[in-house]
Formats: structure tokens, sequence, C-alpha cells
């Protein structure tokens, strides 16, 4: 795929934008990924990255950005015996997760309304 679209964006003034376009447009649909509790799934198939094509996966940034960062890591400290066990049930964890992923979602969703109204006003003007 990338190297079908590598060829289409061509090698003119117009091809870093048609790049970030098409771009833009074909990574829209991927399934966002999701924040869960491992503890709650029976399916191990819901592990997998399909993108990098792994079984097990996991991952997280800095914990001063979002909240189930800082729940990741408390979470692996924890499991290596860094820290001390963590007393929270299986099913209050995948709440959080879930309160998460809703907050995520509502974000994402807000962002491309945004960009659609930009883009909107942007078409106005220019006509």
């Amino acid at each position: 795929l990338q190297k079908s679209l590598n060829e289409t964006f061509g090698a003119d003034k117009y091809s870093e934008a048609r790049k970030e376009v098409l771009t833009n447009m074909f990574s829209r649909p991927m399934q966002m990924a999701l924040y869960f509790c491992t503890g709650v799934l029976e399916d191990e198939t819901l592990f997998r990255h399909y993108a990098l094509n792994v079984p097990f996966y996991t991952h997280f940034t800095s914990p001063i950005r979002r909240y189930a960062d800082v729940m990741v890591h408390r979470l692996l400290s924890s499991s290596l015996g860094a820290s001390s066990p963590i007393k929270m049930e299986k099913e209050a964890i995948q709440r959080q997760a879930d309160h998460c992923n809703d907050r995520k979602m509502a974000s994402k969703r807000v962002q491309e309304l945004s960009a659609d109204l930009f883009f909107s006003i942007f078409v106005r003007v220019k006509a």
C-alpha cells in the first residue's frame, strides 16, 4: 500500500499536499486503539497489534500526558514488584479504561468537527 501511495503522490509541486490528503483519508477508517484491562478479556487475540503483526502488545507514553498512561505505569510498576500491589479490582480498572476510551473518542470527534468547520470556512472565503 505504501509503495502504491508513493507512486500516486508524484513529484510535482502538489505531491506533498496529495500525500497529506491521501494519508489522512486512508488512516481515518483504521480502528482506533482502545484501553482495556487484560484481566477482563478472555480472548487473547484482542491483545494483537494488527499493523505490527505481533500477538501481544502494549503501549504507553509519559504519564504526564494522559491518565491512562499513569494507570499503565502504576500497573507495570506493581507487576514488576517496584511498587506496592494495586488495590483495585480488574472490573474497576476496566471502568477507568472505558472512561478514558469515551473521553478519547469525544476528543477525536471534536477535532474532526473542528477540521470540517475550518475547511468549510476556508472554502467559503475562497469561493
